[in-house]
């Protein structure tokens, strides 16, 4: 699905305030001779031991690269983004946009990393991953409270090794021998389902004769690269994705897909229009023949300079010479050359509203702390900010005090919300966060439209969600 949520031209956000600059933290003496151990120096990680090690913590940061690494990572910086390099909408209007206000509001370390090396990406925020990754790496080796130490965590590490709290931030791929350990800590499987990643295309393989570049309803600039599908093109694409050879889970593996980040075949084995309605839809979108085609495939920038082009909601379990086979049946992509091929992996993660209490440390040991998707949050930026829930929950814990959170106007309310299963779903499954999280607000009046609802739900969060942070900036700012 791309990235651009509202079709809709007009842009009631222009009218919402930017998020405010934090106030510089101060390190307290009270919390210099506290020492926490954070398991995982993924974006939940580094969120965490940055703020804990900025407000003066003694933060020991351990991190299994360069040692090992998971099936689906590649580099050894931290905060790798294994999937697509997007942040997904900007939009404070969208539920993920005004988490991001929120959280820049809160000062961030993910987010001043995403915003300092954005790349073009209409009204999504995607970024250069590498750039990105190798920003907070730096960030978390060069702080003077954080040791980095480079070594596979097998087990919990104990509360005889003296530390004052330990966070657990390894992810949706925790090793084996660990997520053993968890399961076996938590007294129950950890639950699990597939995550699949979309291809990369190289910019110079693409025939740009065909291919042409505009954003959905033109919002922005012409940030994203469109692939006109004809009706019969479009029909027989579908056909090739649900013929095509797939890799198949392990025998002992259930296949269970979160619906966020399908994989594109499972959608279209789902019925043949599926796709057209969903991330090949052709609304919003004309190419300079004028004539309307009957799908388009968008490809999104994966850097700055545009030499690398993610294919929008194709990840995929097509084996690698299926994905040849079947992508360059696509309309300007017969000579692609893929700089990375779609994969699918697992994910794991714990049954957070049994396992976890309700300022989120582990019910059955309170020194003991679990963040990122782990806790089945699903998504970078909810990994992020659950980083930053949990740290304020730390820093209240190392200071003898009690962490009253923001209300469920706000999105890091709404987050919270979905960690102690209050929101819709009947069974608790990874999410990302959304509106119905959000406590409800009736139309002002018949006639009002969702993005005018939208807006006062927005303006409502961050007056909260300012409030509240003033309110605490004694215990966590």
């Amino acid at each position: 699905m791309s990235d651009e949520e509202h079709p809709d031209p007009a842009d009631p956000a222009s009218a919402l305030p930017a998020p405010p600059r934090p106030a510089p933290f101060s390190a307290r003496e009270a919390l210099r001779a506290r020492r926490v151990a954070v398991v995982g120096a993924g974006l939940a990680g580094c969120e965490v031991a940055l703020q804990l090690a900025d407000r003066g913590v003694q933060v020991t940061l351990l991190e299994m690269k360069p040692r090992k690494r998971t099936p689906a990572q590649s580099g050894d910086d931290f905060a790798e983004l294994v999937c697509s390099n997007s942040l997904r909408s900007d939009d404070p209007l969208n539920a993920i946009g005004l988490l991001k206000w929120e959280m820049r509001a809160a000062g961030s370390h993910v987010m001043a990393a995403a915003d300092l090396h954005a790349v073009p990406a209409g009204s999504a925020l995607a970024v250069d991953r590498d750039l990105f990754s190798a920003e907070l790496t730096r960030r978390a080796r060069a702080h003077p409270q954080i040791e980095v130490r480079e070594e596979v965590v097998e087990a919990l590490p104990p509360p005889a090794l003296g530390y004052d709290a330990v966070v657990v931030c390894t992810g949706p791929l925790t090793d084996e021998a660990l997520a053993a350990d968890v399961a076996r800590f938590a007294g129950r499987e950890s639950l699990y389902f597939y995550d699949a990643i979309a291809p990369i295309i190289d910019a110079d393989s693409i025939n740009w004769d065909i291919v042409w570049r505009q954003s959905r309803y033109d919002k922005g600039d012409a940030d994203y690269a469109n692939v006109p599908l004809s009706e019969e093109q479009y029909r027989a694409f579908v056909q090739a994705l649900v013929d095509g050879e797939k890799v198949k889970p392990r025998e002992f593996e259930e296949a269970r897909y979160f619906e966020g980040c399908l994989p594109v075949e499972v959608m279209a084995e789902r019925g043949p229009e599926t796709l057209a309605f969903g991330p090949l839809k052709p609304v919003g979108l004309t190419p300079p023949s004028g004539a309307r085609p009957y799908a388009v495939a968008q490809l999104r920038m994966e850097n700055r300079e545009g030499t690398a082009w993610n294919m929008v909601g194709f990840q995929t379990r097509l084996k690698y010479p299926e994905q040849l086979r079947v992508f360059r049946a696509l309309p300007g992509l017969e000579r692609a050359e893929f700089l990375r091929f779609g994969s699918i992996h697992r994910n794991t993660y714990l049954h957070a509203p049994t396992v976890l209490a309700p300022d989120l440390r582990a019910a059955a040991r309170p020194d003991l702390y679990f963040a990122g998707q782990i806790t089945g949050v699903e998504g970078y930026v909810e990994s992020a900010a659950c980083g930053l829930l949990v740290a304020w929950h730390v820093l209240a814990h190392l200071q003898g005090a009690a962490l009253p959170l923001p209300g469920g106007t706000t999105a890091f309310g709404a987050l919270y919300r979905h960690l102690r299963h209050e929101g819709i779903y009947s069974d608790y499954t990874p999410s990302n966060i959304n509106w119905s999280f959000f406590d409800p607000m009736p139309r002002a009046h018949r006639r009002e439209k969702k993005h005018e609802k939208r807006a006062r739900m927005a303006a409502r969060a961050m007056g909260d969600f300012v409030g509240w942070w003033g309110a605490r900036a004694d215990l966590i700012g």
